[in-house]
């Protein structure tokens, strides 16, 4: 499990699966009768009543009828992967965990990411939060790191975690909005509960809507302990950062997403891992000593709040890589069990308020969503280490116990024993704590605007933009007045200017001049302009719009390019029919205009020969193609005439390539009007503007 194949390989697993399978044989019962027809029920005549001693019947409806279980509560729509974890070195300095010591051992790993809010039949690219949780089949036992993509979460004490997922949950009178948080509970409890500020400014920011899961971080939110073989403990913090950086779709391309494909990132993760383009995550983390936990300004338990990164700088320490897809959806994907407590001999909780509560509703969870005890069977589930308990019956109970299921014994040889001190064993961090039974917060917890302003004040300008245009379009849809007007007031200790755009845009007055967090730094990590990656373009969807009289040279030449580089071309015309290019040959159309959007993919090549030409400037499949592209930001290559249907558009003061100047790339708009085949500065400049991602600040189109 989570070994790296090439493609024949793929091959020869699914065949030796296949060969293995009992599905390959004839159709039987439960209990291995073969069955002849069950195409129609078994009836008095062709046309009497259905017989109930039809036990074919019987079992295949009862199956039928029973088929779902309770899906989760949050995290309901997901996706998952198999691959591995190897560490970069020994991390025995500050933790004993196995997995984390040999450079030379992969560790198999499952990887389920996920939305939250909405039930499974919701779309993918809705604004909120993702799951990103990461199940270690360790030597020692599974490990789960159950991580969101964001470092913070909205509240501090897990008491209120069911009052934070009631609130963002679909309002319960209609059940209604699905999968989004723009309606009036949310927004009363937010404007209620000033903790949550931190967090709701990166749900209003582009990390709420990522382009792909492959382009997205991952934390652990939590202050964890690593304890070494010493029992010296540190406190750490996990970061997931993407190879390929970090990538977030605009809000209106997120949206027409979720009409055009509403499994866009499921579908991307699943056909990259089919194509060989792994996934790569480098798992990094934030160690502090034990003598610096109260060496900062907030609370290392509050998990509200983050450590920065200029304070404490991120230590990689190993790479994950997904490399294989699920052979069933409901068997793996739908029936992995992640659970805080899952750790191993090395990695130990503090006493984050939130972290309790999570260590005890993940388990009481999965008994009700999967049945019973016995959920830890599932092979999904089921650890590479040795398991023995004197656990013992329960629903589900697929394994035949022998011998005695009690400790100590003497009939049984006194087995299964104890390691006893100083072995393997998992043993609790030793520490003191004293002090009385209350139920009241420390006031260390109680700084709510300092890291939500911290945030607000590390974004880029085309950032603060969109968090400015998130709020408004949330707070529009909130029917309450009072809460709209509330949300601004907490807004306003945050940020004076957010406060008043979205004051200006939701209708509400703008708050009187208050007194805004005052940050004394700034944390550029913060900032998605930071994330770029390894500034490859793989897997990149690159749509090219061709026709017939389309420059072969020119295809020919930047396709292959961008092939080399590792991006996926496709071919888009007015219909799937073959178009005939300037060589005489005939070129495959991947798709048809109609049946797609600029939004499903990162990038237009507009090439020489007709795409300029009035019959072309004049689609309005084309035309919408391309000035939906250009609308939001992506990358833009025009070569000879293809640089026509732009200029058509009138973008008023971008720079373009004409017949006096040959290649010109200005905001990620890259155009040559020189004959020939594409040369080599346009295709380097083109595939830069690609790696960027995407390119604001461009002047607005007149057409």
């Amino acid at each position: 499990m989570g070994t790296p194949s090439d493609g024949n390989g793929k091959q020869r697993q699914r065949e030796a699966y296949h060969a293995e399978d009992p599905a390959s044989g004839p159709l039987t019962t439960d209990q291995g009768v073969d069955v002849d027809h069950t195409d129609d029920s078994l009836t008095v005549g062709e046309r009497g009543p259905t017989l109930m001693e039809d036990f074919h019947f019987r079992e295949k409806l009862t199956h039928f009828d029973h088929e779902r279980i309770p899906e989760r509560v949050v995290h309901a729509r997901g996706a998952g992967a198999y691959g591995y974890f190897e560490p970069y070195e020994s991390c025995a300095e500050f933790t004993r965990a196995a997995f984390l010591q040999d450079p030379s051992v992969r560790t198999p790993v499952f990887v389920r990411f996920s939305t939250v809010q909405g039930p499974r039949g919701s779309a993918d690219t809705v604004r909120d939060v993702r799951g990103f949780a990461t199940k270690f089949y360790t030597s020692e036992g599974n490990y789960d790191l159950v991580g969101n993509n964001f470092p913070v979460f909205f509240i501090q004490d897990g008491i209120k975690f069911p009052d934070f997922v009631h609130a963002v949950k679909p309002e319960p009178h209609n059940d209604i909005p699905t999968g989004a948080s723009a309606h009036d509970t949310l927004w009363d409890f937010v404007s209620l509960q000033p903790e949550t500020l931190h967090a709701i400014m990166w749900l209003m920011s582009d990390r709420a809507i990522p382009r792909s899961y492959r382009m997205m971080q991952g934390f652990g939110v939590h202050t964890f302990r690593f304890v070494n073989a010493e029992g010296r403990g540190t406190f750490v913090k996990f970061h997931w950062k993407p190879k390929l950086g970090a990538h977030s779709l605009v809000w209106d391309e997120a949206q027409e997403c979720q009409g055009r494909d509403p499994d866009f990132n499921r579908r991307d993760l699943w056909l990259a891992i089919e194509a060989g383009e792994y996934p790569e995550w480098e798992l990094g983390v934030q160690l502090v000593p034990e003598e610096d936990e109260f060496a900062f300004d907030f609370d290392l338990l509050d998990a509200t709040k983050i450590i920065p990164e200029e304070q404490v700088p991120v230590r990689p320490i190993g790479r994950m890589v997904l490399d294989r897809n699920p052979e069933n959806f409901f068997a793996e994907t739908e029936q992995v069990a992640f659970h805080t407590a899952n750790v191993v001999p090395g990695i130990d909780f503090t006493n984050d308020p939130l972290l309790q509560a999570r260590n005890f509703s993940y388990l009481d969870t999965q008994l009700i969503r999967l049945g019973g005890p016995n959920f830890a069977q599932i092979p999904v589930n089921r650890p590479v280490a040795p398991v023995r308990t004197n656990h013992r019956d329960g629903y589900h109970q697929g394994a035949i116990h022998r011998g005695t299921n009690y400790f100590p014994n003497s009939l049984g040889g006194g087995c299964p024993a104890h390691v006893g001190a100083g072995g393997s064993a998992f043993t609790h961090y030793t520490e003191r704590v004293d002090g009385a039974t209350i139920r009241r917060r420390s006031p260390s917890f109680q700084d709510h605007y300092s890291q939500a302003a911290l945030f607000w004040h590390s974004m880029s300008g085309w950032e603060q933009q969109h968090i400015v245009a998130a709020f408004r379009f949330e707070l529009g849809k909130v029917d309450a007045r009072a809460v709209r007007a509330r949300t601004v007031e907490q807004l306003a200790r945050v940020n004076g200017e957010l406060a008043a755009q979205v004051a200006r845009g939701v209708g509400v007055p703008e708050p009187s001049a208050e007194q805004a967090a005052q940050v004394k730094q700034v944390s550029p990590a913060l900032s998605l302009q930071s994330l770029r990656g390894d500034g490859s373009i793989r897997t990149r969807q690159i749509a090219v719009l061709v026709a017939d009289g389309v420059d072969a040279g020119q295809l020919g030449s930047v396709r292959e390019t961008l092939a080399a580089e590792g991006a996926v071309v496709e071919a888009l015309a007015a219909t799937e029919e073959p178009v005939t290019g300037t060589d005489g040959q005939s070129y495959t159309v991947d798709r048809s205009l109609p049946t797609v959007a600029s939004v499903l993919y990162d990038a237009v090549l507009l090439p020489g020969g007709p795409t300029g030409t009035p019959a072309v400037t004049g689609d309005p499949d084309a035309v919408r193609f391309v000035r939906s592209a250009y609308r939001h930001g992506k990358p833009i290559g025009a070569l000879g005439s293809g640089v026509g249907i732009l200029s058509a558009l009138e973008p008023e003061g971008l720079r373009l390539s004409t017949e006096f100047h040959h290649m010109i790339s200005d905001r990620g708009v890259v155009t040559d009007t020189a004959p020939g085949a594409a040369h080599t500065d346009f295709v380097r400049a083109f595939v830069a503007a690609i790696a960027a991602h995407r390119h604001w600040g461009r002047p607005p189109l007149r057409c």
